[in-house]
């Protein structure tokens, strides 16, 4: 089957796949390697507007290597899952350091820089360079164990392992760099745009007769990962400090934990605690609207209290005192960006009265 599947999802791709994404039709590494990390656990339209912006601001892998984590932060804020954008400043420096700024060209040594994981490092060799790898994202899961009629829980990593090695065997011959590139490429527009998670369109699939899982008539049974991370959900109260001037009280978090390296309001288990770390000069308490912030796995309740402050003093060696023109170049939390912006909008109101 390994000839025939691999040439009419390449075949396929030329004709009907997707061609017009800024990070198509190159063979530029860094462009490449920056949509793979963007696409982690992103739709590509949420990602079409960051991608552009950080090329415009990081045009080359040099220029992203010589920026200060909290520019990257800043360009990288909103699109979630943060500690990619850390990686992706530590690669960018070692491929600068490690590689004289230019990207390996083969998978080993790719997934040898911090944040390149096997798929993305297939990717940007099988793209860039022709190497004949597989990439294994969950596009790609999704067709292969659909049409392969493979069964087995790939919630284990001995599993996984399994499906890495068909997936190889399904590959082009390697001495095919264009139809490698083609293929890998086919493989991930038929999970997105053919083979989707819920009523997948077989009729026109180009492997549909093929397809174990068509024949069974069920392939939303496919792929089977039978261990689920369990949601839970958290309380948290936001101290939001203001000055006299309209300067808000932002502190750098922890390198670990939620919103790792971040600039954000002061956070706090309870709002007894919130209370009782406020320091003298602090008055005029107020509750916002409570608000819901959701993350992959958890529902964070968001409660401000919001604290008028003379601004003479540190609420912590960690922070800053922050105003409008600061927060654009400040890695902040959706949420936190959000409560900044109804901030912002409520001083242009009463300037403009």
């Amino acid at each position: 089957m390994a000839p025939v599947f691999s040439q009419r999802v390449a075949t396929w791709q030329a004709t009907h796949g997707r061609s017009q994404l800024p990070w198509q039709n190159t063979r530029d590494p860094y462009r490449v390697w920056l949509s793979e990390v963007m696409l982690q656990q992103t739709q590509v339209s949420t990602v079409l507007g960051y991608f552009d912006r950080f090329l415009t601001r990081f045009p080359d892998v040099a220029a992203l290597a010589k920026a200060n984590e909290d520019e990257v932060f800043a360009l990288w804020s909103g699109l979630g899952y943060y500690s990619r954008a850390r990686n992706m400043h530590r690669c960018a420096q070692e491929v600068m350091s490690r590689f004289d700024g230019a990207f390996p060209r083969t998978a080993v040594e790719l997934e040898s820089l911090p944040g390149i994981g096997r798929s993305t490092a297939s990717a940007v060799s099988a793209f860039c360079f022709g190497e004949r790898v597989a990439i294994l994202d969950g596009n790609v899961k999704r067709v292969l164990t659909r049409v392969l009629g493979f069964a087995d829980d790939l919630s284990t990593s001995a599993t996984e392992r399994r499906l890495w090695d068909l997936a190889t065997a399904l590959l082009p011959p390697a001495d095919e760099p264009e139809v490698i590139a083609r293929y890998t490429q086919g493989q991930m527009d038929l999970g997105a745009t053919v083979c989707t998670p819920r009523k997948p369109d077989c009729l026109i699939c180009p492997v549909d007769d093929l397809c174990v899982a068509r024949r069974e008539g069920e392939p939303e049974r496919y792929p089977v990962k039978t261990r689920k991370l369990k949601r839970t959900s958290e309380s948290l109260w936001m101290l939001q400090a203001i000055d006299a001037s309209g300067r808000v009280w932002l502190e750098k978090r922890p390198e670990r934990g939620i919103w790792a390296g971040l600039y954000c309001l002061p956070v706090f288990d309870s709002r007894a605690a919130l209370v009782a770390a406020l320091p003298p000069g602090s008055e005029g308490l107020h509750d916002a609207a409570p608000f819901l912030h959701v993350l992959t796995h958890k529902d964070l309740h968001l409660h401000p209290v919001i604290v008028q402050s003379d601004g003479a003093f540190a609420l912590s060696d960690q922070g800053r005192w922050a105003g409008v023109l600061d927060w654009p170049s400040l890695g902040l939390p959706a949420p936190v960006r959000k409560l900044l912006l109804s901030l912002e909008a409520g001083q242009a109101a009463s300037s403009s009265r």
